[in-house]
């Protein structure tokens, strides 16, 4: 029996490109004998009465995969709400860039078929654990598989923070904000913010100052083991926010701490077997071309 045989579907937007290729998906995963789940909301779209709907606290143990159908947001959600189920997540690219949704629609049932098959790769990719802790208690946290940032909110006005790395004091800080980031992340905010590319498998974190009051402040790129500590400035005018990926900003207080450390749960993610991180780079970034190949490209 194939490796994945019971096969959870999720698609979190419901726009016609995105509910067209999660109903092919599903009769091609049907026709080749798969047994197919659907999470509530995703059931909704197909409107398929023989697909199973389940929920997300039960995939473990019950799904041997989960394809999200939809951008790189869906897999990001999905990837939070999935991390500790100990399920491998393969994505279909129905957004733009698709840096974690690596199959294009055009080619689903070749590429799918061969995942089935059992001819993939596999990547793992850790995900940050962020606690904000006020006078020594714990009011909220969060993860992210891109990133954490740290930011002014609706106010356009600076903000002062100090940094500490395995309780060492690193320097503080008058920005705009704070970017920390995964090797994931790193080709996301991050990268717009003047960051290093770090490749997937690297044990690392980059911190990105955003528009820092001083030329000398640069990205720092340090172990994934690390230990992380910011102190929101005493001296704050304006209740600076954390967002995990983008999404649940949490609003912090002058002199709150925002812990972050690698999450020891990795998120395991499936590829085609061609799969090659520098070639989406080249594909979504705009990187050149090999020469010989522009030398071909000019003689035809």
């Amino acid at each position: 029996m194939s490796r994945f045989q019971n096969i959870a579907v999720v698609a979190r937007l419901r726009q016609p490109a995105v509910v067209e290729s999660l109903r092919r998906l599903v009769d091609f995963l049907k026709a080749d004998g798969r047994t197919v789940f659907a999470e509530a909301l995703t059931a909704e779209s197909l409107d398929d009465p023989s697909i199973k709907t389940i929920s997300r606290s039960s995939l473990e143990g019950v799904v041997d995969l989960v394809i999200v159908v939809g951008g790189d947001g869906s897999m990001l959600g999905a990837a939070r709400a999935l991390v500790d189920l100990n399920v491998p997540l393969l994505g279909l690219n129905r957004g733009r860039l698709g840096f974690l949704t690596d199959i294009h629609p055009d080619d689903m049932e070749e590429s799918i078929g061969q995942v089935l098959a059992g001819e993939f790769r596999t990547t793992d990719r850790f995900l940050l654990e962020m606690e904000v802790e006020r006078n020594g208690k714990t009011i909220a946290n969060g993860l992210a598989l891109n990133d954490l940032v740290l930011h002014p909110g609706k106010s356009v006005r600076m903000m002062e923070l100090e940094l500490y790395i395995d309780g060492q004091f690193v320097y503080s800080q008058r920005s705009d904000g704070l970017i920390v980031s995964t090797p994931t992340g790193s080709t996301a905010y991050a990268l717009s913010a003047g960051g290093p590319i770090m490749t997937p498998e690297l044990n690392a974190m980059v911190l990105v100052p955003m528009n820092a009051h001083t030329l000398a402040s640069r990205p720092i790129v340090v172990s994934g083991e690390s230990q992380l500590e910011v102190l929101v400035g005493t001296r704050n005018e304006l209740h600076p926010q954390v967002s995990c990926d983008g999404q649940a900003d949490v609003t912090t207080e002058p002199g709150d701490v925002i812990k972050i450390r690698r999450k020891a749960q990795p998120l395991r993610l499936i590829h085609p077997v061609d799969h090659n991180f520098y070639q989406t780079c080249r594909n979504k970034l705009g990187w050149g071309k090999r020469l010989d190949s522009l030398r071909n490209d000019t003689s035809s």
